[in-house]
């Protein structure tokens, strides 16, 4: 008989290590592996986010089925994932080999070796869809009948960590941002014996010039300046 997970316990961890602060990619990862063993009954999960021009991406894993069933869904375009991109909360697909609904997907994901899928949409209030985790079956035909309440249950906390992990990220982006335009800004008033408000002037026009973002540009010249 197959032991069942300790759903308590399991969530009891995402809510403990998921808020915890680290680098997006490693929260993203700690999302994963924690749904996998919160979820009873699937034995790979991914989470797929949607970049601002609406494109797809695998942005975390527990394994290469993954990435295969992922790409399968992206490339065809239906699928449990998709249907949770396009705005459905929760979508179920047990003894997957039987299902009518993604004629072009079943069969080569049956021949990936699935069996059963759920898809559960990642939602911020304020923000819409954002994602989705996606948990995929190896092992059974069958979905637990807890399975959908505890992943919906789960989904609404790794919102948030992803949500909070993103405004971090960002953050980290723009700091990094404005202390290497202020580092480039530095080189250009040494260089050139001008003011900061000319050196800023100057790094405006390299970008319109050029129509290359304004921190590339200031990038470029302290990695020169570096690499001198």
């Amino acid at each position: 008989m197959t032991r069942r997970p300790d759903v308590a316990a399991s969530l009891t961890t995402a809510a403990r290590t998921m808020h915890q602060p680290r680098p997006l990619p490693e929260t993203l990862q700690v999302i994963v592996e924690v749904a996998r063993d919160s979820v009873p009954g699937f034995d790979a999960v991914g989470i797929t986010t949607v970049d601002r021009h609406g494109k797809a991406h695998t942005r975390a894993k527990t394994g290469s089925l993954v990435d295969a069933l992922d790409d399968l869904q992206y490339g065809l375009g239906e699928g449990p994932c998709v249907e949770t991109l396009r705005g459905a909360d929760v979508v179920t697909a047990p003894h997957i080999r039987h299902d009518q609904r993604w004629p072009r997907y079943i069969p080569q994901a049956v021949r990936e070796g699935l069996r059963s899928q759920l898809a559960v949409r990642l939602f911020l209030d304020d923000q819409g869809t954002v994602g989705g985790i996606n948990f995929y079956s190896t092992v059974s035909d069958a979905i637990d009948p807890e399975a959908e309440s505890i992943a919906d249950l789960f989904a609404a906390h790794a919102a948030i960590g992803l949500g909070t992990a993103r405004e971090r990220d960002d953050l980290n982006k723009a700091l990094h941002t404005r202390k290497v335009i202020g580092q480039a800004i530095g080189i250009l008033m040494e260089r050139y014996s001008i003011g900061e408000d000319a050196a800023f002037a100057f790094l405006i026009r390299a970008s319109s010039h050029g129509n290359i973002k304004l921190r590339d540009i200031a990038q470029e010249l302290v990695d020169g300046v570096n690499r001198a």
